[in-house]
């Protein structure tokens, strides 16, 4: 709505704000760079723009998610409605890690075979792996045969969901912004806590291979991020349920 000419420089390139764009697009904006770090916005001068119906891309994180729950129980899972484009940097890690896919246009099916290898990943930019996912690959990590090696380098302090893993059995070791994943036999239940959203979907992964109980409390911050995450992984077979706190 501004007067002239807008240039954002440095900008996010996640498909979400690209999205945020062609929309603004369709309602008669002229926006340049959709998808580049560099967006290029012609003002309306408060013209009142026209908004038509638009259907929101899925949840690439959600969708990520559920992939390393199948990856971590050694289950087969089918998300539907996901776009694989999206979270192939996250694909391409499982792979690594031993895990098959079967993929087709808003389709994928992970297909787990035995015991994971170790992964070493980076977090980047889009396209390149998501920090978003960090916590819930470091969780997947504890159950592979080797030593993983995860560096964090987008945010600080963003591995507050170490020293719960580590109550939970797992053997973890931080330096700096780099943490080593060692491998253990299994990990056992206990009471822990989530520190943000994307611990919060960590400590339930690690939960679901645990040996026992795991309770996890301030699980409110899943609700920022997944719509009835029990729900869902109980209807594939998880023996989990919200207790109010």
């Amino acid at each position: 709505l501004a007067h002239g000419t807008t240039t954002i420089i440095n900008s996010a390139k996640e498909p979400e704000v690209a999205q945020l764009c062609e929309m603004i697009r369709d309602a008669g904006v002229v926006v340049e760079g959709i998808g580049t770090s560099t967006i290029t916005i012609q003002g309306t001068a408060q013209k009142p723009l026209e908004f038509k119906d638009i259907e929101i891309i899925p949840d690439r994180i959600e969708a990520g998610t559920y992939l390393c729950a199948g990856a971590i129980t050694n289950s087969s899972i089918t998300i539907k409605k996901a776009n694989a484009v999206h979270i192939q940097s996250s694909i391409d890690k499982l792979e690594a890690m031993g895990c098959k896919f079967d993929i087709n246009r808003d389709e994928i099916t992970i297909h787990p075979i035995g015991r994971l290898k170790p992964v070493s990943l980076i977090t980047t930019e889009y396209p390149g792996f998501p920090t978003d996912m960090q916590a819930q690959f470091m969780a997947v990590a504890t159950m592979a045969i080797g030593e993983s090696v995860i560096e964090e380098r987008l945010f600080e302090n963003r591995f507050m969901h170490v020293s719960e893993l580590n109550r939970l059995g797992s053997d973890i070791w931080l330096k700096g912004s780099i943490a080593a994943v060692r491998p253990v036999a299994e990990l056992y239940g206990a009471d822990v806590m989530a520190t943000d959203l994307r611990a919060s979907s960590a400590l339930v992964l690690a939960g679901l291979v645990a040996n026992g109980t795991t309770n996890i409390r301030r699980i409110y911050h899943l609700d920022r991020g997944y719509d009835n995450l029990e729900g869902k992984l109980s209807s594939l077979g998880a023996d989990i349920q919200r207790l109010s706190e």
